[in-house]
């Protein structure tokens, strides 16, 4: 399958500082997202060792298989949880330090998908726009219960607090998700300082706009901030070509 890819971050319009980071890789083989947190520049370290830990575990730029991508996902989120948590325990002023994680794998005519924390991927198919990951936050599970309605929860003052996130804990349990792909297939990775300012049906709207995809970054991005832009703003999109 071929591939087309965009990436945009912003700081957002009330953040000092930009502790979020998106890849989209240049030979195709992967997007991620990480969403950082943790004091004394903690979480903007986070993200970006998640990102490193991604980049060499997907070194190697030949398509690989399903089964070998899965592996990969896996292991490029227990490299960078371990990493975290030693430089956390070496340096006491980083602990608590932590970040989402996204992580798009594609192999040959399928996809391989790990998730941690809060950031997000969705996925646009012939129309139809659908949230593929679950938040591990205090919120969704009083969604879950019965709690909150999605309404409530996005003005909740526990809508920040994770129940997952890479880095921040002795166990970290993964999402992972396989799927197919499909010629026109748009996913798209962001971290809640979009999904956070925009309803589902607006995210939609400018993903099924006929568009080049630099052009929907640049625009959901400016929509967040338009919106508030209160966090960091984090998109990567990806189209199978066919």
């Amino acid at each position: 399958m071929r591939l087309s890819v965009c990436s945009k971050t912003d700081k957002g319009l009330q953040r000092y500082r930009n502790e979020d980071v998106g890849i989209a890789s240049a030979d195709g083989h992967y997007c991620l997202v990480a969403d950082g947190m943790g004091g004394q520049a903690g979480g903007e370290l986070a993200s970006s060792m998640f990102a490193a830990a991604v980049g060499e575990i997907f070194r190697d730029p030949a398509e690989i298989s399903e089964s070998a991508g899965v592996l990969r996902v896996q292991s490029a989120f227990d490299l960078a949880h371990a990493r975290i948590l030693a430089h956390a325990q070496a340096y006491p002023s980083f602990t608590g330090m932590g970040c989402t994680g996204e992580l798009l794998c594609f192999c040959g005519s399928r996809f391989v998908l790990g998730h941690v924390g809060d950031s997000r991927t969705y996925l646009l198919r012939h129309g139809s726009f659908r949230q593929l990951t679950k938040d591990h936050s205090m919120v969704e599970n009083q969604i879950d219960q019965g709690l909150l309605s999605r309404q409530e929860a996005r003005h909740s003052r526990f809508r920040n607090i994770l129940l997952q996130a890479v880095g921040s804990a002795e166990e970290l349990a993964i999402d992972l998700l396989q799927g197919d792909l499909r010629q026109g297939d748009i996913f798209l990775l962001c971290s809640d300082g979009l999904h956070g300012m925009m309803e589902d049906e607006a995210i939609r709207s400018v993903l099924a706009f006929d568009a080049p995809l630099d052009f929907k970054t640049g625009m959901l991005v400016n929509m967040a901030n338009d919106a508030g832009g209160r966090d960091n703003i984090t998109v990567v999109l990806a189209q199978v070509q066919g």
